[in-house]
């Protein structure tokens, strides 16, 4: 399918095409790595859901240049082959797809695991953020068996009413949890990304795909428990990646695609969300 007027006119499109970039996509990586440093330290990084591969390349350029850094991408469809990046066409609910990312791996785990995947959306807002939901939660249970104490995950979400309790799962695993919404992100666009660093899975937790997560059957062979680590879902902060006015953005030579400017609002029980 061609590209519509609308899309040629936007200004990350038109970046992309010029710099080389599969899709868009691949500021929002930039960007958050701008404010986040998620690629600092990092030698091995899996991305799920990774077709058609911009998260990829970011993260070949990014990792795979240091020379020791590996890239492992994971999607249902094959992709075109990118350097550096050892694909696996799989699915991230099996077992046996986490086995062969830690086998590319050499039995070590990523250090870093991002999924900016996404389901068809319906256009019925509820639904969509369901389903966004549960996409997130199937590569956060991939992401359980695949990354070392302390890493770092990322995956896009779907901004709504529910996104509170997303946060409290989340900060089951991880010490740090943020959602940011990258100045790349069309604001007409009500997708943002969870931010998930220092993993630090409950004690007792053993991952096991054939379940899912926070399930209550969990507690009824383990100590771990559906919620165990105190967490406060007011306290979630949405940092804004705010765009610049379009008229800005192509009038300034300068202009930098990556660098952000960040907006930290808090998400408490009466806080309104924003435009995406």
């Amino acid at each position: 399918m061609g590209r519509t007027s609308k899309d040629k006119r936007d200004v990350y499109y038109r970046l992309a095409k010029e710099n080389g970039w599969r899709a868009r996509s691949a500021f929002k990586l930039l960007q958050l790595d701008e404010e986040f440093q998620l690629f600092q330290g990092v030698t091995r990084a899996v991305d799920l859901c990774a077709a058609p591969g911009s998260w990829s390349q970011v993260l070949s350029q990014k990792i795979g240049s240091q020379g020791s850094g590996q890239v492992v991408a994971v999607d249902l469809q094959a992709m075109a082959p990118l350097p550096g990046v050892v694909q696996i066409q799989g699915d991230i609910t099996q077992l046996s797809t986490a086995k062969e990312i830690i086998q590319h791996f050499e039995g070590c785990p990523a250090d870093l695991v991002v999924c900016d995947g996404a389901p068809d959306v319906t256009g019925l807002h509820d639904v969509d953020e369901y389903m966004q939901a549960q996409l997130l939660l199937a590569a956060l249970n991939i992401a359980t068996h695949v990354l070392k104490p302390g890493g770092c995950f990322v995956a896009k979400i779907f901004r709504g009413r529910d996104v509170t309790l997303l946060y409290s799962q989340l900060r089951v695993f991880f010490s740090n949890v943020l959602c940011a919404k990258p100045r790349s992100s069309r604001n007409s666009s009500i997708e943002a990304f969870a931010v998930c660093q220092g993993y630090d899975p409950p004690e007792g937790f053993v991952p096991d795909l054939t379940r899912p997560l926070l399930d209550h059957s969990y507690g009824e062979s383990q100590s771990f428990g559906p919620i165990t680590r105190e967490t406060n879902p007011s306290l979630m902060q949405v940092m804004c990646l705010q765009p610049h006015p379009l008229g800005t953005i192509l009038s300034q030579k300068s202009f930098n695609p990556v660098s952000p400017l960040v907006v930290t609002l808090d998400l408490g029980e009466n806080s309104v969300l924003g435009g995406s």
